[in-house]
């Protein structure tokens, strides 16, 4: 819900921005602000799409487990969750398209740029650090199949900052948010971590192993 926010203020700004610039010539000030804008309503879009409806297909999959063999039942209602959430990792574009929309933001900075102006904002700076790091050390190889391979990874740390810190921003305006706020730092701390291990310890060598016979 939080990046749901953040990307409709985006793509609110830069359609506005928009809709003067059919009335009169905009400024160059308001010309920087409609290219930004315009950027990052084209980087969280597929963010959004990808990763929240991967987590919803989680969250419905952990619903079923609560519930157990009654959950697979046409008793509860989330057994009708469990096949209404599958689509949507697959319509408007698949997770995987999503991905491929995203990773031109990965490799060009336009996520760790905005990652940095939340990092400004306040803590937690070990979240945009590691990110960086493991951009770097894919992007550096100039390996565009060892990048695509890598590409899912990185966009999922890039969004683990991202949720982290719209969470932390949400808190500080209101503490109520505090505590989810704090869970879901110290659980994309974790997925941050298990990518950056799996790209430090990768052998490009073994790329191979990989591919469909």
């Amino acid at each position: 819900r939080a990046l749901l926010y953040e990307t409709s203020r985006f793509v609110d700004i830069y359609k506005a921005l928009d809709d003067i610039a059919k009335e009169r010539k905009l400024t160059p000030e308001e010309r920087q602000e409609f290219k930004k804008y315009s950027k990052l309503a084209d980087a969280f879009t597929p963010m959004g799409k990808g990763m929240t409806t991967e987590y919803a297909n989680q969250n419905a999959y952990d619903a079923i487990q609560v519930h157990g063999g009654s959950g697979f039942m046409k008793d509860y209602a989330c057994e009708r969750i469990y096949r209404d959430a599958r689509i949507t990792n697959i319509y408007e574009g698949t997770t995987q398209l999503q991905v491929v929309a995203a990773i031109r933001h990965v490799t060009t900075g336009t996520y760790l740029n905005q990652i940095r102006e939340y990092q400004a904002i306040e803590y937690k700076p070990e979240l945009t650090e590691k990110y960086e790091k493991v951009v770097a050390k894919v992007t550096e190889t100039k390996d565009n199949e060892y990048i695509d391979f890598q590409a899912r990874r990185m966009v999922e740390a890039a969004a683990h900052c991202v949720f982290g810190y719209l969470l932390l921003q949400d808190a500080n305006k209101d503490d109520s948010f505090r505590r989810s706020a704090e869970v879901y730092v110290n659980y994309g701390q974790a997925e941050i971590d298990k990518i950056e291990s799996f790209i430090n310890n990768f052998n490009r060598e073994d790329l191979a192993y990989y591919k469909q016979q």
